[in-house]
């Protein structure tokens, strides 16, 4: 799983084989620091992006899934 840094996110984004289709769907997961040094405070749980759209290839589904954790961060930034 793609792990990056970004701020003071941990921002985890895969692509995973879709049971029974062969198809790749793209997922992010993104957490903070909390107050316990020991943990990590989800501030959004892993799921997946982009629904609707599925790709024929792992590394399609991981551009994908980075491409919307960009986003989500943007929004998360903004509140």
């Amino acid at each position: 799983m793609p792990v990056k840094n970004i701020d003071d996110y941990v921002v985890e984004f895969v692509g995973e084989l879709l049971e029974g289709s062969g198809q790749w769907g793209a997922f992010v997961a993104i957490s903070a620091p909390s107050h316990n040094p020991m943990h990590m405070t989800v501030v959004y749980a892993k799921h997946r992006v982009a629904p609707e759209v599925t790709f024929a290839d792992q590394h399609l589904a991981e551009a994908e899934a980075e491409r919307a954790a960009s986003a989500i961060l943007d929004e998360l930034r903004a509140k």
